[in-house]
């Protein structure tokens, strides 16, 4: 899936090709390998395009009969017309209930629109049961896929903090653990 952004060069290119035409991609791009039930819990924390590696563990998880583990999704889009999954998450909520659940949060959301407006930010995980001190949560992998900046704000920074230590993100202030948290 890829969707084209006005002036945006890749996604541009990408859909001025016609049947037959050629593409190179680099890769493979090493992603996490997924152990069935390690954890109980993995929260899955995404911006925009950071979606797709998230849809397919999902799909994953769930369709696995072996696999218990519960999944949280928190997606983050510029306007509402970006979830372009939401029926799909729909279905998987409405066969999975107490087993996954999907939020979303819109930083330009239309008049009216059921989502909560801004960003991924401390109140809206906490708003979608994500903290760690939550006796639900222990165990709780983090998997964050999105922008740099947003995955800055959720992880922290390194070597900013006194004597160069790491400057904690929203996701430790939640009480998770650096061994918890992977971005890809």
């Amino acid at each position: 899936m890829v969707k084209k952004y006005p002036g945006g060069r890749q996604s541009t290119h990408l859909h001025s090709l016609k049947p037959g035409d050629f593409l190179t991609f680099a890769g493979p791009i090493p992603e996490p390998a997924w152990t069935p039930n390690k954890h109980p819990h993995v929260a899955l924390i995404a911006g925009g395009a950071g979606i797709s590696p998230m849809y397919q563990l999902v799909r994953g998880i769930l369709s696995n009969p072996q696999d218990q583990t519960r999944v949280t999704l928190v997606w983050g889009v510029n306007t509402d017309e970006d979830i372009f999954l939401g029926n799909e998450f729909g279905e998987l909520e409405k066969k999975y209930p107490g087993r996954f659940k999907a939020v979303y949060v819109v930083a330009t959301p239309d008049a009216g629109s059921p989502h909560q407006k801004g960003f991924v930010t401390r109140k809206i995980l906490e708003g979608a049961g994500l903290s760690a001190t939550d006796e639900k949560n222990k165990g709780t992998k983090v998997l964050v896929c999105g922008p740099p900046p947003m995955e800055k704000a959720l992880k922290g920074s390194k070597g900013f903090g006194p004597f160069g230590s790491a400057k904690g993100g929203v996701l430790a202030e939640l009480g998770y653990t650096p061994d918890q948290i992977q971005s890809f």
